[in-house]
């Protein structure tokens, strides 16, 4: 079975800085794979409630993790400095498909790449609802 190539930055839309922290590393001396979960929650958080306009914290909506994975290329690790790029591959009806990759110091090859998929629920009733007109404009912005 063949491997997809991994991206580079010009395939990504919008960038987010992060730094590794020396408890992300494992024994491996490398940082542990589930921290790249939360390297995607991060900068998709905070695309979501500073451009996007959503209020996550005391809004009517909140933003559900449905669904995510990640390919990992090859190794970050502490004190590496880190950059996020995000793009929007799909907007349905209340959910949203974040591609995203994590690019190692200024390299252009991702070190890692995945999915990650947000569903905009009632936060009272945690129901799906519809992503507003004014956040569907704003995620075209970074949409592929």
């Amino acid at each position: 079975m063949s491997r997809t190539p991994p991206g580079t930055r010009a395939d990504y839309r919008h960038f987010h800085d992060l730094t590794t922290r020396w408890m992300d590393n494992d024994a491996f001396r490398h940082v542990n794979n589930v921290n790249y979960f939360s390297f995607f929650d991060t900068a998709v958080t905070y695309y979501e409630m500073t451009h996007a306009g959503i209020d996550l914290l005391d809004g009517p909506l909140r933003c559900v993790v449905a669904e995510v994975h990640c390919r990992y290329h090859s190794s970050v690790a502490f004190p590496d400095r880190l950059t996020v790029g995000l793009r929007v591959a799909r907007i349905g009806g209340s959910s949203i498909r974040y591609e995203i990759a994590v690019f190692r110091e200024d390299e252009d090859i991702a070190a890692a790449e995945g999915v990650f998929i947000h569903v905009l629920v009632d936060a009272a009733t945690q129901r799906p609802r519809p992503i507003p007109d004014a956040m569907r404009e704003r995620l075209q912005q970074i949409a592929v």
